[in-house]
């Protein structure tokens, strides 16, 4: 049988259609005419500003979801998979789908980095030839220095511990005369007041037969003392350390691998421009990121954290200018390092002695491990407290130490006015003395940081706290 549809038959089923769809509008739908969106899951990861995508329960396209606030989303494809980041986060950041449901909202903390310094590109660049040895087939270069130093952190199973290795070529008459020259310094400190390692110098060999104790060759870092070795070329080194006649209490046995995010920095030469030409020179890399082992008395530790690395070279005549030093590389607890540096032109026999004017001073700020820099040239020193530890030999264990910028240096730098104001706490070091005729003093190892640091910017009046732990080296003759 036919049934033949009217016209007004057809009228009425439309008619139809159209109210049954308004009174689903106007009453809950069943939940399978709706669909849910996906479900989103986000992980907020502070220390490198982003987000990070943990889960998604359905497919979904980013373009059908809204991204609110200061953020890069350059690492985003078509659809969103675990592990899409959200980078470069800075304050409030809300995701929600375009049609109206929110997501979530994350807050990240706007940060504060002072200004950082122009620096020519000559002065941050170092060749395989400069970072080899200047000693050899030269009667005008007498001592040389390799160091590497590093504080531990919290993920380290020795955290918070720090440790300093360092080959040193010293002149004839710097130590005892001419009889034990060489140097090596291999210590481990602990927050807790262990020590372990410390400092030897022994003979140097001349002529063909007579093995040097210390040895270097070009190009590139390639030192040995003994069985510890220094090798590697920027941005990556090898470090071997063994105390053998060091520490005769313990048995230390060092192993670590730096990297140099950033590029160094010439601290001094007598060369305007080619730096790793002059005969008195040093450089150092900031803020290199350290992994490796530490055996200690038999038990292995898996280490990391972050160090530098310095290389100088000078002749004999320094020693008639440079009656001492303090140096400190400082880890701080926001992931900033700081390098401090002075030399001192004269004798310190009082305690709280200091020159007025330093012009052989070095005050370094990274926020980034040495890939930009904030240069401080002004510094003034003052000696808090010190140790009386041989006759005229007074080690300082407590220095306030201030640092601005001169205008004629850097005047872009000087706009800011940046300024520092630290406290620096030998807590654990190592006391190294050569007594009659040298009247050498050393003191290497931690040291605790406080302090604040100040600058004006667009944004107005900035002022941050710095704490963190260091390894420092004082030297006083």
């Amino acid at each position: 049988m036919r049934f033949k549809l009217k016209k007004i038959d057809a009228l009425i089923i439309v008619a139809l259609i159209v109210i049954a769809a308004f009174v689903l509008l106007r009453v809950d739908a069943p939940d399978i005419l709706k669909k849910e969106p996906a479900e989103i899951n986000l992980v907020k990861d502070d220390a490198n500003k982003k987000l990070i995508v943990e889960s998604v329960s359905d497919e979904v396209k980013w373009s059908e979801i809204e991204i609110l606030g200061d953020c890069s989303r350059s690492y985003l494809g078509k659809f969103v998979k675990e592990g899409d980041e959200i980078t470069d986060c800075k304050g409030t950041i809300t995701l929600r789908y375009v049609a109206g449901d929110l997501i979530g909202t994350w807050t990240f903390e706007v940060e504060r980095k002072p200004p950082e310094s122009l620096i020519a590109s000559h002065l941050r660049s170092v060749s395989p030839d400069d970072e080899g040895a200047h000693f050899k087939g030269s009667l005008r270069i007498t001592r040389e220095w390799w160091q590497y130093t590093v504080e531990f952190d919290k993920e380290s199973e020795l955290p918070g511990w720090t440790a300093t290795i360092s080959f040193n070529h010293m002149a004839y008459g710097d130590l005892l005369g001419t009889v034990k020259p060489d140097v090596l310094v291999v210590t481990l400190h602990s927050p807790d007041g262990q020590e372990y390692g410390g400092l030897i110098n022994k003979k140097r060999g001349l002529g063909l037969f007579i093995k040097p104790t210390l040895d270097a060759n070009s190009p590139g870092v390639d030192v040995t003392y003994e069985d510890s070795w220094a090798q590697g070329i920027a941005p990556n080194w090898d470090v071997h350390a063994e105390d053998n006649d060091i520490d005769s209490a313990h048995e230390i046995i060092i192993d670590l691998s730096y990297f140099a995010p950033g590029s160094p920095l010439w601290l001094h030469s007598n060369r305007a421009i080619d730096k790793g030409e002059g005969v008195i020179s040093e450089y150092i890399f900031l803020g290199c990121e350290v992994n490796g082992t530490v055996e200690l008395d038999g038990n292995l530790y898996h280490v990391k954290g972050i160090g530098h690395h310095e290389h100088s070279w000078s002749n004999s005549l320094m020693k008639l200018f440079i009656k001492g030093w303090d140096w400190c590389h400082v880890t701080l607890d926001n992931g900033w390092n700081i390098y401090y540096s002075n030399y001192y032109l004269t004798k310190q026999i009082t305690p709280t002695k200091t020159m007025e004017f330093n012009p052989f001073s070095s005050f370094i700020i990274t926020t980034n491990n040495g890939v930009t820099l904030t240069l401080l040239d002004e510094v003034d020193v003052e000696i808090k407290k010190s140790d009386s530890i041989f006759l005229l030999l007074k080690m300082p264990i407590q220095l306030n130490i201030s640092a601005e910028t001169r205008i004629l240096s850097q005047i872009l730098l000087k706009t800011y006015d940046v300024r520092i104001n630290m406290n620096l706490l030998s807590d654990n070091a190592y006391d190294k003395i050569w007594k009659i005729p040298t009247y050498v003093g050393m003191k290497i190892g931690r040291s605790t940081v406080s302090g604040k640091l100040t600058w004006n910017d667009e944004d107005g009046p900035q002022s941050v706290d710095i704490n963190g732990i260091g390894t420092s080296w004082c030297m006083r003759h």
